[in-house]
């Protein structure tokens, strides 16, 4: 329900902000629909499009709202939209996806070749269904010849706001940040972002490398030692991991002591240099680093903005 109301209020307020300064309304906004009404959210809610897509022949930019539920029954009950959607790309509009709502911009195959941003924890999914398409990881948006898409929930407010600076002014999208109390210019994801390992797959060999690294995030790790474990030579497993999970090794090790320690900066009163030696790091600066190059946080910010019980008012990591 929000991703329809809230681009509706957005750029149906940019109207009075740009009528206030003595200027035109800009934007004719409306919902519109395969049928006249549309139930949602276990029929609590029912909308009233403005139009149905057959009156619709032309128009600029076209939102298209998240999705909800089993993803391939949410893309089977809107399928119609599609050769709609690439008709009127085809005809010059601009079409934009909020959050999981890149599942159905993806069916339309405007998105094949491209950058496209996704509620996080929908990435895996995603690349299983549309493996031609070049999902960004974290990414608050993605733009790419006039096909936009945003990353999770929230984060559409931040595709909004740069569509609406690209239409209108930088003021007029700053006043909308104001007024909308939304941060502005906020790029990233990472801080919301919880990794949960890719085990979609059917390879048992990759699947028991993962459950040693996720039993054992205290221990260093060597790729030798794992692909030893995967019975395969370093070259073979590196592959394989790398086809399974999405991750190369390394990268897959990071996330998982990496997630560990946010789980450990949430919810308990270590201090940063306990909970990095928890997940194996001695190196202070290198456990900063990726930290903050995973989270978009140091490991004092995370822990201030998430862990409530905590009292130390100093560490050693800033």
């Amino acid at each position: 329900m929000e991703a329809i109301a809230d681009p509706h209020y957005m750029f149906t307020a940019a109207n009075e902000f740009l009528k206030a300064e003595g200027k035109k309304p800009l934007f004719n906004v409306e919902l519109v629909g395969l049928k006249k009404q549309v139930k949602l959210m276990n029929d609590l809610v029912t909308i009233h499009p403005d139009k149905t897509i057959d009156e619709v022949k032309k128009t600029d930019l076209i939102f298209i709202p998240a999705i909800s539920g089993d993803i391939k029954y949410a893309l089977e009950k809107n399928k119609k939209f599609i050769p709609w959607i690439v008709e009127q790309h085809n005809k010059g509009a601009e079409v934009a996806s909020l959050c999981i709502g890149a599942f159905l911009l993806a069916s339309t195959g405007l998105l094949n070749g491209k950058k496209c941003s996704t509620h996080w924890l929908s990435a895996n999914e995603f690349r299983e269904m549309f493996p031609e398409v070049d999902l960004v990881d974290g990414s608050i948006i993605s733009e790419e010849n006039g096909i936009y898409s945003s990353g999770g929930a929230n984060s559409y407010w931040s595709l909004l706001l740069y569509l609406l600076e690209k239409h209108t002014s930088r003021e007029t999208a700053i006043l909308a940040s104001k007024f909308f109390a939304v941060d502005i210019d906020r790029d990233s994801q990472n801080k919301f972002m919880m990794f949960k390992g890719q085990r979609n797959h059917k390879d048992l060999a990759i699947q028991k490398v993962q459950d040693y690294i996720e039993n054992n995030i205290d221990e260093k790790m060597t790729i030798e030692e794992l692909a030893a474990i995967a019975a395969l030579g370093r070259r073979s497993f590196e592959r394989r991991f790398n086809e399974a999970t999405n991750n190369t090794p390394i990268e897959y090790i990071q996330r998982v002591k990496i997630e560990a320690a946010k789980r450990s900066l949430e919810t308990s009163r270590k201090n940063i240099n306990e909970v990095m030696y928890d997940v194996g790091y001695t190196d202070t600066k290198a456990f900063r680093d990726l930290f903050k190059k995973i989270t978009g946080l140091t490991p004092i910010e995370y822990r201030n903005k998430y862990n409530k019980m905590s009292l130390e008012p100093t560490e050693n990591l800033i």
